[in-house]
């Protein structure tokens, strides 16, 4: 299905300058509700033919423009990281094995190639729970949920050491690995061994990059925003404590809670 048709346009009116302070622009974002409901979502997915897959407490499923939910494969694992190639099938997710699993706990790095129908345990078995992931296809960075960020170059077949941050939410483009830190945006060109704060950037609870390389946030405040470098953001909407963010491109994004699919344009 695509992604950016079947919802209604967007009435909001975004602000024009890319602060941090100032009044938040009266805005309203288009929802549709999810049915059934879901339990939680810890992250958002891109598939190859534009359908947006989502982690959650009990596995993975499908959003779908309309808002019906569909359960994908028979995994009831807790998804607690969830990421992928933008625009394929290709998946990682990592968390805690379901009631139906005899994985080890927790799951390290988990596997698919066929848009989360099956999974294939990866590395770190039973050692790490990341608890946000990220990856462009070549780089995959996750933290680990303690200590700090670990990074792989092979599709996570092996790992090694990162900046020891602790990041609500994690993003690769062309330019580097991004994140978003209670002390605000991080940027790395090292491959995630050492961040710079960006000084303008919003304070991001929730980040996502586009295969554009464009990236969305949603602030601290429920206020989203957009960046095509990550150093210049421009505020977009109010759309509230939502948990979970996907960016499809420079002109859209989706955002989500267990309840409901907001369009941000």
């Amino acid at each position: 299905m695509s992604t950016t048709q079947g919802l209604s346009p967007s009435t909001q009116q975004p602000a024009t300058t890319p602060t941090r302070s100032g009044s938040v622009p009266t805005a309203e974002v288009p929802a549709v509700a999810l049915t059934p409901a879901l339990d939680h979502l810890h992250g958002l997915h891109l598939g190859a033919d534009g359908t947006i897959l989502a982690g959650t407490h009990t596995g993975l499923v499908t959003l779908g423009v309309d808002g019906r939910t569909t359960r994908v494969g028979t995994s009831d694992d807790d998804f607690m990281g969830l990421t992928g190639v933008p625009g394929t099938d290709r998946l990682f997710a990592s968390g805690h094995p379901g009631p139906s699993s005899s994985a080890p706990n927790p799951l390290g790095l988990i596997d698919s190639i066929d848009g989360g129908r099956t999974w294939t345990p990866k590395s770190l078995t039973g050692e790490v729970d990341f608890h946000a992931l990220a990856t462009d296809g070549t780089v995959l960075v996750g933290f680990d949920g303690t200590t700090g960020l670990l990074v792989s170059t092979d599709a996570g077949t092996t790992w090694s050491s990162g900046a020891p941050l602790a990041a609500a939410a994690l993003a690769v483009t062309d330019s580097g690995v991004w994140a978003a830190t209670a002390e605000g945006l991080q940027h790395s060109t090292d491959t995630a061994r050492t961040f710079t704060t960006i000084p303008e950037a919003p304070t991001l609870v929730l980040l996502s990059a586009a295969g554009d390389g464009s990236l969305w946030g949603v602030d601290t405040d429920g206020v989203a925003w957009r960046s095509h470098t990550g150093r210049n953001w421009e505020q977009k909407a109010m759309v509230g404590p939502v948990e979970a963010l996907l960016a499809v491109d420079a002109d859209t994004a989706y955002a989500a809670t267990a309840h409901d699919l907001y369009t941000l344009e």
